[in-house]
């Protein structure tokens, strides 16, 4: 829980920056209402999303093959080994340990209690607001309810009441302040700011979250105020006049939309403030890439967890085993003799089943075709078993019994082990205590039983990590040694990577690098290649370049179309939105040569094809430039769209003019609308400016 709420503080932190960096400026204000609402959405919604594999650049591949190869097992066997859960109450855990489960249990805590007083608070103002509607005076004004008040409170609305003293205005201002609240209503602004405190209860803790709201509350006023000033009855100084007589120092509550004294200078600038071009809209369309890219780099790959293929470098198969959780020391065995080996299958109900692959010779007493007894002797103790075998096939009962002198013997190891059943898993893996000293000897001195059973059963032997050792990787400890083994990492491997001219790598490095078959060839190729000179800076991209399947071919695709200054982030890009040099060919075809990566991009993004550049072709609209293509794409307009506008009289429409009046919601339908009641202006800007005056949707 807590993972995914930090995720979706980063998520809103990000977007909150892009918005005031690009956004917060422009005069898009319906535009940014969208935005700032549907950010807050997709925050809690992305983290939940998974990623295809190959798109997913997160940096937990050490950690996930150290889990794959805990349920591994056996170079030579090909073991899937899954232990029986640890005893805690035999296991000694750190002072370290308890002090950090401690914090974050406490961590916990405070945020759930931070939830539940910002809940209530919730709770309570709403109730409060639902209150004064209901128990004091009100006029009713068609769907409007006039609340009326006492004191020195400002103005405000919640839902469809409007909250106001009467007796504080002259009339022209106590009729704006109406209009204004009304059009908070009319949008269903509430809403809003109903979700924004809903994310401030799980994201109490977050400064942006706070920052968010602020922001949304700011874009509702300025969305209003720009409603307001489109009325013929209002006049810019005197309603900017009236703001400032409004401004109140006693704030009604946050869930209410209000005349906020703390942004009446803002929105003044804005009100006066140029409105921006619809050129500015290309902004807009980088916020979609950067939730992409959170998405690749945080979100769970749809394919972890997927199987490895593990090399094994010996080829003295002796032993096959599966061993599940619940494994119980009693019960059914059913078995099958092939060569020198017995397959037994231990079967403790309907669940609880597993198998093991081991060599004739272990099963001492075993007669064919004569029910009796046969046993099979370890140092962690006996199995014995009860049956009969006819043929090759046989079946039974089996009994474990535990050897004592290996448990203390374990323990005097410092490895403890906490009942039977466990000691029956190394039973079967075969732990030898011998083992346990060989890795204390070679410096691994603090051994957890769960370490233990995949080391045994890959047979991460002394040789194996001698020669590991020799390759020197920096703060390589026993966990490391497991993805190591499993993964089929030798020194050699290091060796070659390192060569190549990957120098700093660490295990981390060196486990991700296998895990993506990435080898010294293409590393060198990536070096040749890229911009990629540093391990620091180009490490990561080596693994993300091989996910992807970016080789030097594909560069060097791009490279023969004059493309030789891309970033590594651009090629990652290219890759993702499936670009290929076909694509840019394809588009150089209708003349359109020498694109910039960002413009490929927003084409690709938007789904720009050159039969859609060519549809506009066909009416006359030759030589758009990307940006036109854009704003084109981005309000949807389409050739029958402008044929339409020809079709009324406006045959020298530029890409401004349509996007404009697109924008303004000039439709050949409101055109139509107007001439009938008489307005009939001969270019559309005046249209436009109608459109502005009369607000008619």
């Amino acid at each position: 829980m807590i993972p995914y709420i930090l995720y979706t503080a980063l998520i809103l932190s990000a977007c909150l920056a892009f918005y005031k960096l690009l956004l917060q400026k422009e005069t898009f204000f319906r535009l940014n209402r969208f935005v700032l609402l549907g950010c807050m959405v997709l925050a809690f919604i992305l983290p939940l999303l998974p990623v295809p594999q190959q798109l997913s650049l997160r940096k937990d591949t050490a950690e996930k093959h150290i889990v794959v190869a805990k349920a591994t097992a056996d170079k030579s066997q090909v073991m899937e080994v899954k232990s029986p859960p640890v005893q805690e109450v035999f296991v000694e855990q750190t002072k370290q340990t308890f002090d950090v489960d401690l914090l974050l249990q406490w961590m916990v805590y405070l945020y759930w209690f931070g939830v539940f007083i910002f809940a209530l608070n919730f709770l309570m103002q709403a109730c409060v607001l639902l209150y004064r509607a209901y128990s004091l005076s009100a006029i009713q004004d068609g769907k409007f309810r006039i609340v009326e008040i006492t004191g020195d409170k400002a103005p405000c609305s919640f839902a469809n009441n409007i909250f106001i003293n009467p007796e504080k205005y002259e009339w022209e201002t106590y009729t704006q302040i109406l209009q204004h609240e009304k059009i908070h209503i009319e949008q269903k602004h509430t809403i809003d700011l109903l979700l924004s405190e809903v994310v401030l209860i799980f994201q109490w803790f977050n400064p942006f979250a706070w920052q968010w709201r602020k922001a949304l509350e700011s874009n509702l006023e300025f969305l209003t105020d720009n409603e307001m000033l489109q009325q013929d009855t209002v006049e810019k100084e005197s309603y900017q006049f009236s703001l400032l007589k409004v401004a109140a120092p006693h704030f009604p509550l946050s869930l209410t939309t209000n005349y906020n004294q703390s942004l009446i200078k803002k929105r003044i600038i804005m009100m006066n403030s140029k409105k921006s071009s619809v050129h500015t809209t290309w902004k807009y369309f980088f916020l979609l890439p950067l939730l992409v890219l959170f998405a690749c780099l945080f979100n769970q790959p749809v394919a972890q967890g997927q199987n490895l293929n593990l090399k094994d470098e010996s080829k003295e198969a002796n032993e096959h085993s599966t061993i599940q959780n619940g494994l119980e020391t009693e019960g059914s065995w059913f078995a099958v003799i092939k060569g020198n080996t017995v397959n037994i299958q231990f079967r403790n109900g309907e669940e609880n089943n597993s198998s093991s692959t081991f060599q004739l010779s272990e099963l001492k007493g075993l007669t064919k075709d004569m029910k009796g007894e046969f046993t099979l002797t370890r140092e962690a103790g006996t199995m014995n078993f009860q049956g009969k075998f006819e043929g090759n096939n046989g079946m039974g009962t089996y009994k474990f019994i535990a050897d004592k002198n290996f448990t203390k013997e374990m323990a005097q190891e410092g490895v403890t082990v906490a009942n039977d059943s466990d000691i029956m898993v190394f039973f079967m893996v075969n732990v030898k205590v011998s083992y346990v000293k060989m890795l204390k000897k070679n410096g691994y001195k603090n051994i957890d039983k769960d370490q233990l059973i995949p080391l045994a059963a890959l047979d991460a032997n002394e040789e194996y990590i001698n020669s590991i050792k020799q390759a020197n990787i920096p703060d390589f400890d026993l966990d490391d040694l497991i993805p190591f083994r499993s993964l089929g990492i030798d020194k050699a491997y290091i060796d070659e990577i390192r060569q190549a001219g990957y120098k700093n790598i660490t295990a981390d490095n060196i486990i991700a690098l296998k895990s993506q078959n990435v080898n010294g060839k293409f590393i060198t190729d990536f070096h040749n290649s890229t911009k990629g000179k540093d391990d620091d800076e180009s490490g990561d991209n080596i693994i993300a370049f091989k996910s992807m399947n970016i080789d030097a071919a594909f560069i060097d695709s791009f490279k023969k179309l004059g493309y030789n200054d891309l970033s590594n982030d651009d090629l990652l890009a290219l890759k993702s939105l499936n670009i290929t040099p076909a694509y840019i060919h394809e588009f150089e075809k209708v003349g359109y040569k020498n694109l910039k990566p960002d413009d490929l991009f927003a084409l690709k993004s938007l789904n720009i094809t050159p039969k859609y550049i060519g549809e506009f072709e066909k009416i006359g609209y030759k030589d758009l430039k990307p940006d036109d293509l854009f704003a084109l794409k981005s309000q949807n307009i389409t050739p029958d769209l402008i044929s339409e506008y020809k079709t009324l009289g406006f045959n020298d429409l530029n890409v401004d003019n349509i996007v404009g009046a697109k924008t303004m919601g000039v439709s050949p339908d409101f055109i139509k609308s107007m001439k009938d009641k008489g307005h009939n202006f001969k270019t559309l800007e005046k249209y436009v400016e109608l459109k502005a005056v009369v607000g008619v949707n």
